[in-house]
């Protein structure tokens, strides 16, 4: 016969044994964020932007609009303090900015391509390109989450500390970049409505 003490311990064991499994089996992963963000085949959003400069007193603010089409037309059109426009058409980049425009390709500047990439292929749900620039880690869960990008370029990483782009369901509603040296941007996105 078992005593009373021994089915109250295995009673104890399975309740946290099922509590263990079901908390794995529901943890919002890296997947379950990319196909959430892959079913966005477009968007439009504004942004509003802080640069935190050493050396400078106050952030450096600006504010436009972000512009996606899948699987890799991305575009941020800078309205205040100036206007300029940085745009990304597969491997061309364009720079527009007081009626001169500037056209190269992102392979010839691959620190450029792998910032590219993290928000390229975040928006696209692209895990494998993803993780091809960098190591991720991602928290919280489908209503609210945030998504930790280091570099794992050599590139990359000596100009970039890390990224983090924060969202809700299959939309990032923020972008925060931390730089070699101190410098870092935040960024508040609010997407626009019915665009998609």
């Amino acid at each position: 016969m078992i005593s009373g003490s021994k089915i109250e311990h295995w009673r104890r064991w399975l309740v946290a044994a099922l509590c263990l499994c079901a908390s794995s089996a529901w943890a919002f992963d890296l997947p379950e964020l990319m196909g959430l963000l892959a079913r966005q085949k477009n968007g439009e959003a504004r942004f509003t932007e802080q640069r935190f400069v050493r050396g400078l007193e106050g952030p450096l603010d600006a504010s436009g609009t972000l512009s996606f089409q899948a699987p890799d037309r991305l575009t941020r059109r800078t309205l205040t303090p100036r206007p300029e426009t940085m745009a990304v058409d597969g491997n061309t980049l364009t720079l527009s900015r007081g009626g001169r425009t500037r056209t190269l390709t992102l392979d010839s500047m691959p620190e450029l391509l792998g910032m590219v990439e993290a928000m390229r292929s975040t928006l696209n749900g692209n895990t494998q390109t993803l993780q091809r620039y960098f190591r991720s880690t991602l928290t919280g869960s489908a209503d609210k989450w945030a998504l930790d990008l280091v570099p794992i370029d050599e590139k990359l990483a000596a100009q970039v500390r890390s990224l983090r782009l924060t969202g809700k369901g299959g939309e990032v509603l923020g972008i925060e970049m931390e730089f070699i040296g101190g410098d870092r941007s935040v960024m508040v996105v609010t997407p626009v409505r019915g665009a998609s």
